[in-house]
């Protein structure tokens, strides 16, 4: 396929889009990548980086190794990402300590949209995908409740994270910062890409070192997980599609809980910059909530998330069209 400097430009921008989806646990990086029209190209291309491509370098060399695994193609898409996720993630970091019940509203809103896009892919119905979505979305809620079974600080739990949060890249509908908010890490992820900047701006190693070694962790695990899931996962969207994306559409339902905007905290903890931030909380009405519950602005906010995927989904249908 021969591409102009345009279209990697276009890509790079899709990318920037997929960056912004997967900072916010709301639309999956994954859902972006499939509306736009890249999915599956993205994922003929992740399957195709292997120790094999070392192999095609040395035999004829680098160009046509990187032509093999459509290296332009996931270079301007990954620059795109990595530009928009570090540009968000001080903005999210903000609204989380200052704005929390609108952010999470948003969020909420997108989350409920994106259960309507799922669902409506599902084109075969029968009591197997009723079960798989019901069953999924206890199995869901109950993991909504627990407690992080580890410390988001810690170097092997955040290895983990990274290998699970990675397949909001792979397959639709699951996003990788929503899986970092219910395992708990959400807060630390944020905060490594954060202090990873401003570590390098402000000339503090400490800090710079601090998050590095975090992003490494993250890193990793995302590289590992990248290719441990691309295979089955992308099997079974192609061979498994409905059942598959029914098991999507009821984890999302029942994570609803976890970006409920109304919490009450139960258990607290001091991360590793000193400060106190929540462990374990519940969803409560906006009438119980401890000061102002922001209830229409809330609303609104619900409905801009709502509204957003909608829009997403128009544009990809008129892609689709064309």
């Amino acid at each position: 396929m021969q591409r102009r400097f345009l279209d990697y430009f276009i890509i790079a921008f899709k990318g920037l889009a997929m960056g912004a989806a997967d900072v916010v646990p709301g639309v999956s990086g994954g859902t972006i990548a499939f509306i736009s029209g890249i999915y599956e190209e993205l994922i003929e291309s992740i399957d195709k980086v292997n120790l094999g491509v070392f192999k095609v370098w040395k035999k004829q060399g680098f160009k046509t190794a990187w032509k093999s695994i459509n290296g332009t193609f996931l270079l301007a898409l990954f620059t795109g990402i990595g530009i928009s996720i570090l540009s968000l993630a001080k903005l999210i970091k903000w609204l989380l300590h200052n704005e929390p019940i609108l952010l999470w509203a948003f969020f909420f809103g997108l989350v409920l949209a994106s259960i309507l896009y799922i669902a409506k892919q599902i084109k075969t119905w029968s009591a197997k995908i009723i079960i798989a979505i019901i069953a999924t979305s206890i199995l869901s809620y109950y993991i909504t409740l627990a407690e992080p079974f580890a410390s988001p600080d810690s170097p092997f739990y955040l290895l983990f994270c990274g290998f699970i949060a990675i397949i909001a890249m792979i397959l639709p509908g699951v996003s990788g910062a929503f899986i970092l908010l219910i395992l708990g890490a959400y807060q630390t992820a944020i905060d490594t890409i954060n202090n990873l900047r401003d570590g390098l701006v402000t000339g503090n190693m400490d800090l710079f070192k601090d998050a590095l070694l975090k992003f490494v962790l993250l890193a990793i695990g995302a590289a590992i997980g990248l290719k441990v899931f691309s295979k089955a996962l992308n099997w079974m969207f192609k061979h498994q599609k409905s059942l598959t994306l029914a098991i999507l559409t009821g984890f999302m339902i029942g994570s609803l809980n976890k970006i409920w905007p109304w919490k009450e905290v139960l258990k607290t903890r001091i991360n590793s910059e000193g400060e106190e931030v929540t462990l374990l909380d519940k969803s409560i009405l906006p009438t119980s909530y401890d000061g102002d519950n922001q209830i229409v602005v809330a609303a609104i906010f619900i409905i801009i998330g709502f509204a957003t995927i909608l829009i997403l989904e128009r544009l990809g249908s008129q892609k689709n069209k064309a």
